[in-house]
C-alpha cells in the first residue's frame, strides 16, 4: 500500500530540493511515488498548492520560478532570444514584456498567469551560440550578445520583424555577428548584417 502525501510535506520536500518546475515524472522520482498516485496528487492539488504551467509542466504556487526558467521548459528544445535577450544586454534600449525564444519546432505563443512566451522556429543549423546564465538562482539558456542579433536579424530579413533603429552595437564582436549570420544560410540577412555592424 503506498503511503499517502500530505501537501505540506510536498511543498516542503520539492523546496528543500529546488525543484521550482516539474513534470508528472520529476514528481515520480522526488516522492516513489505510482503514476497514479502523482496523477492524482497533482490534480487534486491544482486550485491550493501547484500552479498548472501547462499540459504536464507544474510549479509551486508559493515558490514561482523566474519567467526566464519557465520559458525554456514551456517549450523545449529553446533558449530565450530575440528581442527579450537584446534588451537584457542593453543592445536595444526599450524593456520587453514578452519572452522570446528561439526554437527548432514551430512557431508558438503561449500565455501563463498573463505573461506572453513566444517561441519562433529557426533552421536546426542555426541552433546554437547559447549559453547559461544565472537567473534568480536558476540556470536559463540565452543566446549570446551576438546570436541574439542575428536571430532577430534573421527575422528582419524574412521582413517578420522590423529593424529597430536604435541598435548598440559598441560591444559586440563583428565576426562573430557574421559567423552566426552564415549558419542561416540566407544572402539577404548577410547583407543585412554588413549594412549594419
Amino acid at each position: 500500500m503506498e503511503r499517502k502525501l500530505k501537501p505540506i510535506y510536498v511543498q516542503q520536500r520539492l523546496q528543500a530540493k529546488g525543484v521550482r518546475l516539474f513534470s508528472p515524472a520529476d514528481f515520480r522520482r522526488v516522492f516513489g511515488v505510482s503514476l497514479r498516485a502523482t496523477q492524482e496528487f497533482i490534480k487534486d492539488h491544482c486550485d491550493d498548492l501547484f500552479l498548472k504551467i501547462r499540459n504536464g509542466l507544474y510549479t509551486l504556487r508559493i515558490d514561482q520560478p523566474r519567467e526566464e526558467t519557465i520559458a525554456n521548459r514551456l517549450y523545449a528544445p529553446s533558449y530565450i532570444s530575440f528581442e527579450y535577450a537584446l534588451s537584457h544586454y542593453g543592445i536595444i534600449p526599450e524593456s520587453v514584456y514578452t519572452i522570446t525564444s528561439a526554437t527548432t519546432r514551430i512557431t508558438r505563443q503561449f500565455v501563463v498567469n498573463n505573461k506572453s512566451f513566444t517561441y519562433s522556429h529557426i533552421k536546426k543549423q542555426a541552433y546554437r551560440g547559447y549559453k547559461t546564465e544565472k537567473i534568480g538562482g536558476m540556470t536559463v539558456l540565452m543566446a549570446e550578445p551576438e546570436k541574439a542579433l542575428v536571430d532577430y536579424l534573421y527575422f528582419v530579413s524574412l521582413k517578420r520583424k522590423t529593424l529597430n533603429e536604435r541598435l548598440n552595437l559598441h560591444n559586440l564582436k563583428k565576426k562573430t555577428i557574421l559567423e552566426y549570420a552564415k549558419l542561416f544560410n540566407r544572402k539577404n540577412l548577410i547583407e543585412l548584417v554588413k549594412e549594419i555592424v
